[in-house]
């Protein structure tokens, strides 16, 4: 069976499947897409949560039911460190599509355990280990050629950014471009959560990612920075300016690799001084750290007796924080997030700038999430339905530009995320 012949009976098994979605996760993120596929069960026929704790799942299907939604969703505990348990509940299950909002640690896991039970894949954040805070795609680029040859989709990062800001470049390199030569990805969440510190997702994943060293695309080498030692003023819309700094994020790997025009790509993302000012001293004090800490604690018995654990300060740090589900009520403002590209077409260069606007309110109105959870939810619903749908559906392991942006968008602005552009402007970078 040749390429083209994969392709076509992917396509076909895809748009013939009878829906049937296994959710692993029931964080923001998760119970964000729980609502959006529950809003489309013509695509969407049957739902599964699964979580380390199935009281989670089952508190995120009350609520869902409590706004009126009818959907018969089932739910199962699972530890997503473990392949031999995954395995027994994707066999027992059999989903055509498995949506991983589970931690970045755990997608080879989760790809492994899809792979032994001939489950397709979706997640929305590239694999990362848990003692080093690094993250790229070969880990899970490498699974290309065993997904191509069990006849499986993987489509890797379709949340916003990673996710939507790619579909954004290849819709601009589609239909607005010859060439790309700058692409920055600017992200700011201009939002008040009235908390004095509080990530507005995973206090691991976020800390370890925003302490990273910075890292950016150009003239075909990549450039290591200082973390956030690069920053300045960013002009966004309906919010103003905001100081933005320089950060390494995943999409960019797959873009100057799809995009081999590019001169110089980048990502940028906004943060307020008194962040800044706390995120200095969790680092001074030590509870960034990932390594194990050995500590004598007092059993909870009530015995009296102590016993010596090993703890990391970072997921210490992390129970002691707000939890990000619980932000949204008072959470007031919006984000902006978008690409502003510069480029050539028709042989004259021609500046690009496309972006949508979230608000922290209607986010939560709609869902009981802040607008940071619901802008990466509605982009992995769309990416579920793409595929099951058929139009994003090859066997192999692949990024969201990898894929037609159309249709994609199409959902993603009718789901709550509209886009706009803005042609021939100062992009100001």
């Amino acid at each position: 069976m040749n390429d083209m012949q994969k392709e076509k009976v992917a396509a076909k098994t895809a748009a013939t499947g009878k829906g049937r979605v296994l959710m692993i996760g029931a964080g923001g993120v998760a119970t964000v897409c729980a609502f959006k596929i529950v809003q489309n069960q013509d695509v969407f026929k049957e739902l599964m949560i699964a979580s380390r704790r199935k009281e989670k799942c089952d508190k995120l299907v009350a609520d869902i039911h409590a706004k009126g939604y009818k959907m018969d969703i089932q739910t199962a505990g699972v530890d997503a460190d473990d392949v031999e348990q995954l395995k027994e509940l994707l066999g027992s299950y059999q989903p055509d599509l498995v949506i991983n909002l589970a931690l970045p640690y755990q997608d080879l896991t989760i790809m492994e355990a899809c792979l032994a039970c001939g489950c397709n894949y979706l997640d929305t954040a590239n694999y990362e280990p848990k003692d080093e805070a690094h993250f790229e795609y070969s880990w899970q680029w490498a699974y290309k050629d065993k997904f191509e040859k069990a006849g499986l989709t993987a489509i890797l990062g379709c949340g916003f950014d990673p996710g939507v800001s790619q579909a954004y470049t290849a819709y601009a390199a589609k239909h607005h471009f010859d060439e790309i030569h700058y692409l920055d990805i600017v992200d700011c969440n201009a939002g008040n959560h009235h908390k004095a510190f509080a990530t507005n997702f995973n206090p691991e994943i976020n800390i370890r990612e925003i302490t990273q060293k910075g890292l950016y695309y150009e003239d075909g080498e990549w450039i290591e920075t200082e973390p956030l030692a690069v920053h300045k003023d960013l002009t966004y819309p309906n919010i103003g300016p905001r100081d933005s700094y320089l950060m390494h994020h995943e999409e960019l790997e797959s873009l100057v690799k799809n995009y081999p025009t590019i001169k110089r790509a980048r990502f940028w993302m906004t943060f307020g001084k008194p962040y800044l000012t706390y995120l200095d001293c969790i680092q001074n004090l030590g509870m960034s750290r990932i390594d194990k800490v050995e500590y004598e604690a007092e059993l909870a018995d009530g015995s009296g007796k102590s016993v010596k654990v090993n703890i990391v300060p970072l997921q210490f740090l992390k129970a002691v924080l707000p939890n990000p589900q619980d932000l949204g009520e008072n959470y007031e403002g919006e984000t902006s997030i978008g690409c502003r590209i510069r480029g050539m077409k028709d042989g004259k260069e021609r500046t690009y700038y496309i972006y949508n606007n979230c608000k922290h309110q209607d986010a939560y109105k709609e869902t009981g999430m802040q607008g940071v959870s619901y802008t990466t939810g509605v982009p992995a619903m769309a990416g579920a339905m793409m595929f099951l749908k058929g139009l994003w559906s090859k066997p192999g392991v692949w990024n969201v530009e990898d894929f037609d942006p159309d249709p994609f968008l199409e959902v993603v602005g009718a789901q709550g995320l509209p886009w706009h552009e803005k042609f021939d402007v100062d992009l100001e970078l």
